[in-house]
């Protein structure tokens, strides 16, 4: 076996000191004027660059989209974040109540998917790629176009967001006059105080000076590509947690059951021998690392013979499925499934998902629609979330 030195130890905990930091909802709050990285936020006075992106209504758009409007809105926003989330609808009342005026409203996904970790969409039921955008801007009501520019990221690098929402309002020549902020209040239910990017648009339909160009922003760090190396990391991460399990009894299962904790439980039931409960297990072990961080928590017992203990916690090994794993120490199925669930009727994969108290909100005998169980887990009221 290799032996790592002291002075080795502290060389991988110093390396993986950025990627601890980085886990869970990742927030930027910084003045746009000195946003300082490769990036570069477009200066006030600039001409706003020109794109042809795809929108989520199947149109192609570019500035010239637009050049019937005295005023173009363009803000960059997404579908993962929950400060841009909270601001969808602020966005569509903006549209509404300026459309009649001349002020066109576009939005402009900059977030390459493949640099989204699983754990930052843990206040989200939806990633940011194409199709997923397509989900929420039918679902949210968009009244305006909500571009894809997650591909090669070529037109957002142009203008340099710095967050989530990011907005940029330019006049009727195109020059950018505003980029910051929406308001100065991310949760919905409260009220603002300024009403920054509406105030910019009154004063330029005025013909008034805009008496704050450029605010802070706040929200979700850009998934840049080249972000894509923290997902790489993460996975290392979750390579080396460790993986066990344990037996459970008759007693213990009842226990599960009642979950006396803060956390919304999902029991999943399986064997190495089931092929259904193979085939959907990454999909459960990935739900688990999106939620676990927001008092989610997901269990297995598995019902292989104890005596192939070992090939079962190879299987979870294998899986990096780090949550707590059982395998039934009895060999009376049938009290098993009785004390678990009383109305299963016994065919594997089965799965529960429990409140804090032990109310039952979800079951499902055989495989599991991924993408139902991740909105039914996300909008259950015992997650965490953000804005409530």
């Amino acid at each position: 076996m290799t032996r790592i030195s002291i002075a080795g130890k502290i060389c991988i905990l110093l390396l993986c000191l950025p990627m601890i930091k980085s886990i869970g909802r990742t927030n930027t709050i910084s003045p746009a004027s000195r946003y300082s990285d490769e990036h570069k936020t477009l200066a006030t006075g600039a001409a706003a660059p020109d794109f042809h992106l795809q929108g989520t209504d199947g149109k192609n758009y570019s500035l010239a989209s637009f050049s019937k409007a005295r005023i173009l809105v363009i803000v960059f926003m997404c579908n993962h974040c929950p400060t841009s989330q909270a601001y969808e609808q602020r966005m569509i009342r903006l549209t509404s109540d300026y459309a009649a005026r001349g002020v066109a409203v576009v939005a402009i996904n900059p977030n390459h998917p493949e640099s989204v970790r699983l754990d930052e969409l843990g206040y989200s039921d939806l990633g940011d790629s194409f199709d997923e955008m397509k989900i929420r801007a039918k679902n949210a009501g968009f009244n305006f176009p909500y571009l894809y520019d997650g591909e090669t990221e070529v037109s957002s690098k142009k203008y340099g967001p710095v967050c989530t929402p990011h907005i940029f309002i330019f006049d009727s020549e195109r020059k950018l006059q505003y980029n910051g902020r929406i308001d100065d209040m991310e949760d919905p239910k409260k009220i603002p105080q300024s009403l920054d990017a509406r105030n910019a648009i009154e004063s330029l339909l005025n013909n008034r000076d805009i008496a704050v160009p450029v605010t802070k922003t706040f929200g979700c760090s850009i998934k840049w590509e080249e972000k894509t190396v923290w997902i790489q990391k993460a996975a290392v991460t979750w390579a080396n947690e460790p993986v066990t399990m344990d037996t459970i009894s008759i007693s213990g299962i009842r226990e599960l059951v009642k979950n006396n904790t803060h956390k919304l439980r999902l029991i999943n039931v399986w064997a190495t021998w089931c092929v259904p409960c193979v085939q959907e297990f990454p999909d459960l072990v990935m739900l688990n690392h999106m939620y676990r961080d927001r008092g989610y928590e997901m269990v297995t017992i598995s019902l292989d013979d104890v005596i192939n203990q070992g090939k079962a916690l190879a299987f979870l090994q294998k899986n990096q499925s780090s949550s707590p794993n059982y395998i039934f120490a009895g060999d009376d199925k049938y009290r098993f499934i009785e004390s678990l669930d009383s109305s299963w009727a016994g065919a594997l994969p089965y799965s529960m998902l429990i409140e804090p108290g032990g109310k039952l909100v979800y079951v499902k005998q055989g495989m599991n629609n991924i993408e139902e169980l991740k909105k039914i887990i996300f909008d259950d009221p015992s997650m965490g979330r953000i804005y409530k």
